[in-house]
Order: C-alpha cells, then sequence, then structure tokens
C-alpha cells in the first residue's frame, strides 16, 4: 500500500508544473550597419531593466542571448533555429524590421515559444493571423502612420507626399497614412530599404512641390535624409512630418539644431511625466551617458512586460496556457503612462503630436503638444478570432 502511495506521489509530481530556474531570451536583433543604433537602444534598454531588477526577469536570474541579423532575414532564421533547438529559449524578442519578424515569426510560433515584437508590429499578424504566441510591446506598424494622417488632415494640408523604404513595414505605414488623410497624395514614393543617398527622391519632391511631406524612414535612412532634405533647402517651403524615430535623439544627436521645429507623432516621449518614464530617462542617461530613444523606451517596456509576466506565475513559465495570460494582463508599469492589449495582442495606446524644442540644458529634445489618437488599436482587430 505504501509503495502505491509512493508511485501515486511520484506520477502526480512528474505532471506538476515547477518553477524554472531561470529565464533564457533569445534577444534577435539589428546591431550592426547603418540602422544599428535602433537595435542597440532597443537592446542596452532591454538589459538595463534587468539589470535595475538585479539581473531577474520575475524573480528568475535572466540569460540573454545575443544575435546581430544585420537586417538580413536569413541570419535571424539561423539565430533562431539555434535559439528554439539547442538553447530552449522561453521568449524571442529584440527584432527591428518588419521583414525580419514576418521571416522569423513562423518558426517561433510554430515551436510554442512566445514572441514578443519590440518594435516592428506588422500588420499581417494584427488581423485573422493573430497567433497566442505573438505579441506586440511596441505599435502596431501601421499606428504611427494613422497618426501622421490624422495629424495632417487637421491642419488642413491639401497635397501630401508619402516616402518609406519597399518593403513591409513601408507599405504598412503607406495604408495607415491613406486611411486617416483625406486629401490628396501627390505621389507615393518608395525607395530601397537601407538607402542612405535621397538627391534623386528629393529634386523629385522638389518638382512635385508639396505643401507637406510624411517620411518613414527608420534609423540611419532617416538621418541621411533629413540632412540632406536640410541641405537642399526644401525645409523653408515643406512641412516635413515623421514618426516619432524620425526626429527621436538619435537623429536628434546627428543633425542638431536643423532639426527644430520638426513635427513628428508617435506612442512616447521623453517628457512623459510619470514615475515609470522618469525613472527611465535617468537611468538610461546615467548607465549609457545619452538620451534614450522611443525604441530604447519599447525594449526597457519589453522586459517589464515579461518580468511582470513571470512574476505574476511564480517562475512556472512552462504553463503556457498561465503564462500568456498573464503577458496579456501587462501588469507593469509601462514608461508610456497607461498599458493594456487589445484581444490580438496588440497595444492600445494613444499616439501623440510632439515639436523638437529646446530642453533646459539648451539640447534639442521632444516635447509633447498634444494628443492625435486616443486609445487607438489598429485596424484589423476584429478580424482577430483569439480569445
Amino acid at each position: 500500500m505504501k509503495r502505491l502511495v509512493s508511485l501515486v506521489s511520484m506520477l502526480l509530481c512528474a505532471g506538476a508544473v515547477h518553477a524554472a530556474d531561470k529565464v533564457k531570451i533569445g534577444f534577435v536583433s539589428t546591431l550592426s550597419g547603418p540602422n544599428a543604433a535602433i537595435g542597440i537602444d532597443i537592446r542596452d534598454a532591454f538589459n538595463l531593466a534587468i539589470k535595475l531588477n538585479g539581473g531577474r526577469l520575475g524573480a528568475l536570474p535572466a540569460e540573454v542571448l545575443v544575435s546581430d541579423d544585420q537586417l538580413k532575414p536569413e541570419n535571424a532564421k539561423q539565430a533562431v533555429e539555434r535559439y528554439l533547438r539547442l538553447d530552449k529559449v522561453d521568449f524571442v524578442t529584440g527584432t527591428v524590421f518588419s521583414n525580419v519578424v514576418v521571416a522569423i515569426a513562423p518558426d517561433v510560433l510554430n515551436a510554442k515559444t512566445f514572441f514578443i515584437a519590440p518594435n516592428a508590429g506588422p500588420a499581417a499578424y494584427s488581423g485573422a493571423q493573430c497567433n497566442p504566441f505573438f505579441f506586440v510591446s511596441s505599435w502596431p506598424s501601421e499606428a504611427y502612420s494613422e497618426a501622421a494622417g490624422q495629424y495632417v488632415t487637421s491642419k488642413g494640408l491639401k497635397n501630401v507626399l508619402f516616402l518609406a523604404p519597399n518593403y513591409v513595414g513601408g507599405h504598412d505605414a503607406a495604408n495607415g497614412f491613406k486611411r486617416y488623410y483625406k486629401g490628396k497624395l501627390v505621389d507615393e514614393m518608395y525607395t530601397k530599404l537601407g538607402q542612405l543617398d535621397y538627391a534623386a527622391e528629393l529634386s523629385q519632391i522638389r518638382a512635385a512641390k508639396p505643401e507637406a511631406l510624411y517620411v518613414f524612414l527608420p534609423g540611419g535612412m532617416g538621418v541621411n535624409f533629413i540632412k540632406q532634405f536640410v541641405a537642399a533647402g526644401l525645409s523653408k517651403d515643406i512641412q516635413l512630418i515623421v514618426p516619432l524615430w524620425g526626429s527621436d535623439q538619435d537623429i536628434i544627436r546627428a543633425v542638431g539644431d536643423p532639426m527644430l521645429g520638426l513635427f513628428s507623432v508617435g506612442h512616447w516621449s521623453i517628457d512623459m511625466d510619470n514615475a515609470a518614464n522618469r525613472k527611465f530617462v535617468a537611468e538610461f542617461q546615467k548607465a549609457y551617458n545619452r538620451l534614450p530613444t522611443g525604441y530604447a523606451a519599447s525594449g526597457y517596456d519589453t522586459a517589464m512586460l515579461i518580468d511582470s509576466a513571470v512574476r505574476r506565475v511564480k517562475g512556472r513559465i512552462e504553463d503556457k496556457e498561465a503564462l500568456r495570460a498573464a503577458i496579456k494582463a501587462a501588469e507593469f508599469q509601462s514608461v508610456r503612462g497607461a498599458f493594456r492589449f487589445g484581444p490580438n495582442q496588440f497595444p492600445v495606446q494613444n499616439y501623440y503630436l510632439q515639436l523638437v524644442g529646446k530642453g533646459a540644458d539648451g539640447r534639442p529634445v521632444h516635447k509633447t503638444i498634444g494628443t492625435v489618437l486616443q486609445n487607438r488599436a489598429d485596424a484589423y482587430a476584429q478580424d482577430c478570432k483569439m480569445r
């Protein structure tokens, strides 16, 4: 009888879900080349959050495995294969560009591993293709451009030109902008992803004479475009509107005072007055001797989201259903203020109008001057049948 009781106890214990001894993160990002600043900011802020948590996520030691995809989907796929098959990671994150996300997402999701996108949130995964293992901690890929379209419409601008790289994220941006812009789109221009010389495009823009120009060019692409746009004298006659990253601190550092007066739209700004953001900005500057960008803000929030989920399941991360519910609960203090997920596991949040002005120390910084879209989810959430 005692042996039978002992055997039953062993079987019950074998079926129980125990707390893991650590959390393993597969971090795949763009860390070299002209767009490296984006991935570096996400990585540095993600690591900062872990450091401030004493090297832990949800009270478990955190192991972060980092790979540089070099903006090449094939590199990202190789790294993810290794993380899933050999390292048995619990989460995959770090991705910058949509083309990388859509390349690796199927492998991650088929392995029933949680993919938390800290930057690009491709529209493809927000609707009918939504997945229990796919979360976006930043923004849907069309949302910034929706806000830009709403802003130029509210200003009564009738002739606007759109410019973006020819890849998934660029086309998502076009869809978002056109959804809210009610005037005439003078032209819809697409450039090579990673392009750094815009002489030909600037010549076409000058000839088109739009009232305003909305430009979706992340990282080094945006740095070079704005430098060349200002140098060509076009900023005197054409109002330039960009997403947050188009006038973020990395671009401000590179371009300087010519950025003053530039309008942008985004889900976060360095001047957001909440305790989590004040701590984040101060600690990031202290650790890295530079002001954080919106990319960094999303990287930090991603780590804090994982921390909150692991903490909620008390380290029992093998229980996938409980862990998913814990991620979706999003019980953390976001640097952007209120944070919640929609039914498709994409954020529902505000998008703000920002202006580059001078801070108290005389340096150009973002200043929030209004709300463009409030509690905005995305255009495809109703097509997601996931519960």
